[in-house]
């Protein structure tokens, strides 16, 4: 009799301690690594952006974090879910929920943290930089940032330092705190004067320097701080399957390959210095010039455009490579290569004849109502961004009343994919729209300053 009361019972039970756990904060959601192998899916949170997780080129996810998670999931014998999210405060609240195993976006280990989760090894020790633009403000101490106008992402480890420098010794230094933009926007933001500085890990400064020269970081906020996976505070079995994988992938190598591929620098644009351009077109130039011209020729590319993106790549450098792995004049990823035909992309022949060929692919794959030079410059850019990417931009400029067949408006609406108000209801998400905007146009300025030379 009394067991037939505790069946009856049980549920009603459960129940009050379910919603009791859940006022006291305590995380039930979460599984341990044996229903993670038992499901064949290891659930991850992570946000879009190019020191995480992103679609690359070529239209397939990429990314420092999402090399490491996909390495760890096949060491499980898993496969992944990713759930994007848009700001590190979703992807903290939507752990504590339960709604993912474990979070990969590049989270600093802090104290605060430690409180409410459990975190995998170091992977990666990044600094506070505070950025600001080269002809702006330039400071050098902190007390130089009272009276800046500074934002920073709100929760998070930038603005933890801020606060902990004001409560201790800096009581007149104030910044305004974001919930919607990302890092890679509030550095946009200084590059285009609407900031004086912000803050960001020198990881995601040394990526965005490349494409807004004009930042620079003449100071540290902090020392050395440590990137980490986050999990449940619950699942130890998680941590200590993290760690034991984590060990074998560092002593293999791999994750400094991860390092490289990503983080290893590789100057590939040079904005300014037009008379290295210049003596570059005497020495390097007549070298490959008659490829240049058989490839346009061949695959009807515009000449001089196809050989002002050959220095735009890599300043005519046929042995050229970058952390990434693109390779050549034509700096071309193995996967084109391939479907172009090109077996050797070290040789500078047949890595022309390969990025005319893809050039005139991109061209071909737009619109009738596309017509020159936009064709050309479209083409150019989905050589850059990406076809995926660009498919994307195209629509968002019909939705914006803009169109999708002229250079003009495009050349707008590109740099809004890094924008989270918009890219989140793209198809393939976050993309560096202003990289191939700059792309575009210094192949333009090459352009010209090429036909000016041979006349």
């Amino acid at each position: 009799m009394f067991f037939t009361r505790y069946l009856v019972a049980l549920p009603i039970l459960l129940a009050l301690l379910a919603a009791c756990n859940e006022k006291l904060g305590i995380d039930f959601g979460s599984r341990d690594v044996a229903a993670i192998k038992e499901s064949g899916k290891l659930i991850v949170l992570t946000r879009n952006a190019p020191t995480t997780w992103y679609i690359g080129r070529e239209g397939v996810p990429a990314g420092p974090e999402y090399e490491m998670v996909e390495a760890f999931a096949s060491h499980l014998g898993v496969e992944v879910a990713f759930k994007v999210k848009a700001t590190v405060p979703e992807i903290l609240e939507s752990l504590e929920k339960g709604e993912g195993d474990l979070a990969a976006a590049g989270l600093t280990i802090l104290d605060e943290r430690r409180k409410t989760f459990r975190f995998g090894p170091a992977y990666q020790e990044v600094t506070q930089q505070v950025v600001c633009r080269r002809d702006n403000v330039q400071p050098e101490k902190v007390k130089e940032l009272v009276g800046l106008n500074i934002e920073v992402l709100a929760d998070s480890s930038y603005s933890h330092r801020l606060a902990e420098l004001k409560h201790t010794e800096f009581p007149g230094l104030e910044w305004t705190e974001t919930q919607t933009k990302t890092t890679e926007q509030l550095l946009r933001d200084v590059w285009r004067r609407k900031l004086d500085c912000t803050v960001a890990d020198s990881n995601i400064v040394d990526i965005n320097r490349r494409y807004f020269p004009e930042l620079i970081a003449p100071m540290n906020l902090s020392r050395s701080q440590s990137l980490g996976w986050l999990m449940s505070r619950q699942r130890e079995d998680l941590q200590q399957a993290v760690k034991d994988w984590f060990e074998k992938f560092r002593a293999s190598g791999r994750l400094a390959g991860v390092r490289e591929r990503y983080y290893g620098f590789f100057e590939v644009f040079d904005y300014t210095d037009i008379k290295t351009y210049i003596r570059r077109i005497d020495q390097r130039f007549p070298k490959y010039r008659q490829y240049f011209k058989e490839a346009a020729e061949k695959y009807r590319v515009p000449y001089l455009t196809l050989a002002a993106q050959g220095y735009q790549e890599s300043h005519w450098n046929p042995r050229a490579k970058s952390p990434t792995g693109v390779r050549g004049i034509m700096m071309l990823t193995l996967n084109t290569a391939r479907s172009m035909g090109v077996e050797d992309r070290l040789d500078p022949r047949q890595s022309i004849f390969g990025g005319a060929k893809y050039l005139a692919k991109m061209m071909n794959r737009f619109s009738e109502k596309v017509v020159e030079p936009d064709c050309t410059w479209l083409a150019l850019a989905a050589y850059n961004v990406g076809r995926a990417h660009m498919h994307d931009a195209q629509s968002l400029a019909r939705t914006l009343g803009l169109s999708p067949y002229r250079w003009k408006d495009m050349k707008q609406v590109l740099p809004l994919l890094a924008k989270k108000e918009y890219y989140k209801n793209l198809k393939y998400g976050y993309a560096r729209g202003t990289e191939p905007v700059r792309y575009v146009q210094r192949i333009r300025e090459y352009r010209h300053v090429l036909e000016n030379a041979l006349n």
